[in-house]
């Protein structure tokens, strides 16, 4: 059996790496030319089903490394208003299992650790162009003219998937109407005074009039501003970043990074052909009430990292007959940020798919049989992820509403005030909310095996 993954993303490395374990033959096809192309510097939240999916899919001194090398676990979850007034603050439970715990983790970083071990297998520079499909084989074609046949094709290349476009003609994705605007800034003596010790230890969202929000992040890494190990780290995490090669190419160090979101009517109609210092005007611009030290980290920040974002979202679709192509992640069910889950679904799909193709090569299924159980449940849980994190996150939401609005962020902020100052219910609001990500723990003793010879 031959797999062919096209895109070099989250979901199709991490398939790479269970399948290249378990003896089948892999080969992923990403555009991009090199290993540090592309924007991957900002945060990724990955929860426990996502850590699960990584600690089965990886070797497990990869996993090691990639546990080694996520930012240090913030320890609040809170939500602020615009003049940086507490709304509701909770505390986040220090991390007890490598596996079953919240990591942050830098996209950029995530990536070089996804690749770590993969270079026999990942073809750098391939622009996907179409597949062939026959009876017992498929066969992509690139841009530069080669092409590939295997027996499987897995469209990994993302919400504008060209795979899906050719494959899936039916599956649609649709503006939520939300825009988003990006940026990270260093952490300097200067940017971490502007913000509360909670917010410098925490994930904090500032909820604004007219729908305005903010999400705020602060990275630190285990690494200094020179890429060495920093002091006192030791013990085996020391040893895992010295000898991890995927150091060389990360660029990542510590940041702070926010996303601020509005409805796409209340931003420049050209904003999605903005970039650097025009988007930080954007941002000064939009946010003219806000407390002053808010608005100076969106001047200090690195106008090479700002870009702009349309935030789409994948429209459920009905199961389609199975053949040799399927899709994972984002090529089948882009959703919104909303829930902060896209990235682990993504990985829960490769988890799957890997144990079902290892069923094939056992024996114990036909390969279309397979991939027809792994859509199965792909479907369902892709996509009610996919309407849940479109909840969190449409332009009809009435917090965008001009009246309207105004009603229901006082009511949203006098109910967290209420909540705060109430320890059991905040806990069991936080509780809920941990339950929520990670919920799946069917993944929690697979482990994969070699094949019989």
């Amino acid at each position: 059996m031959k797999v062919l993954v096209i895109g070099g993303g989250t979901g199709g490395l991490a398939l790479a790496h269970g399948l290249k374990r378990a003896g089948i033959e892999v080969r992923v096809f990403e555009r991009d030319v090199l290993r540090t192309d592309g924007l991957h510097g900002y945060r990724v939240g990955i929860d426990p089903d996502g850590s699960r999916a990584l600690s089965a899919l990886l070797p497990k001194d990869l996993y090691d490394t990639f546990v080694a090398t996520k930012a240090r676990d913030p320890k609040y979850f809170n939500m602020i208003t615009e003049d940086l007034k507490e709304v509701l603050s909770m505390e986040i439970p220090p991390a007890a299992d490598p596996v079953e715990s919240e990591k942050s983790i830098s996209r950029m970083t995530m990536r070089q650790v996804l690749l770590t071990g993969l270079d026999d297998v990942v073809e750098f520079g391939k622009e996907f162009v179409r597949f062939e499909q026959r009876d017992d084989s498929v066969t992509a074609y690139f841009a530069d003219g080669s092409q590939e046949t295997g027996d499987l094709l897995v469209a990994a290349d993302g919400s504008g998937s060209r795979v899906r476009r050719q494959y899936l003609p039916q599956a649609k994705t649709e503006e939520t109407g939300i825009v988003a605007i990006a940026g990270k800034l260093p952490i300097t003596e200067e940017s971490a005074k502007l913000v509360s010790p909670k917010v410098f230890e925490g994930i904090t969202i500032v909820q604004a009039p007219r729908g305005f929000a903010c999400i705020l992040h602060v990275m630190e890494f285990q690494w200094d501003r020179d890429g060495k190990v920093k002091d006192g780290i030791g013990g085996n995490t020391e040893q895992l970043i010295r000898q991890w090669p995927g150091l060389q190419f990360d660029n990542t160090r510590d940041y702070m990074n926010w996303g601020l979101s509005a409805t796409a009517d209340k931003l420049p109609a050209n904003v999605m052909d903005l970039r650097g210092e025009e988007l930080i005007k954007v941002a000064l611009d939009a946010t003219p009430g806000w407390h002053l030290n808010l608005r100076r980290l969106f001047e200090l920040t690195d106008p090479g990292t700002c870009f702009p974002v349309n935030i789409w979202t994948s429209v459920p679709l009905d199961p389609w007959p199975t053949t040799n192509v399927t899709l994972l992640g984002d090529a089948i069910h882009t959703m919104t940020p909303g829930r902060g889950v896209g990235a682990n679904t993504a990985l829960r799909d490769a988890l799957q798919l890997c144990k079902k193709l290892i069923e094939v090569r056992d024996g114990r299924s036909e390969l279309i049989a397979a991939v027809g159980e792994y859509e199965k449940a792909m479907i369902e849980y892709g996509f009610d992820a996919v309407l849940k994190s479109r909840a969190q996150m449409s332009a009809s939401d009435p917090v965008h509403k001009p009246v309207v609005g105004r009603v229901v962020l006082a009511g949203m902020r006098t109910a967290m005030r209420a909540v705060n100052h109430l320890p059991p219910v905040k806990r069991r609001m936080r509780d809920s909310m941990l339950a929520y990500r990670g919920a799946d723990r069917d993944e929690a003793a697979f482990e994969i095996t070699p094949a019989v010879r």
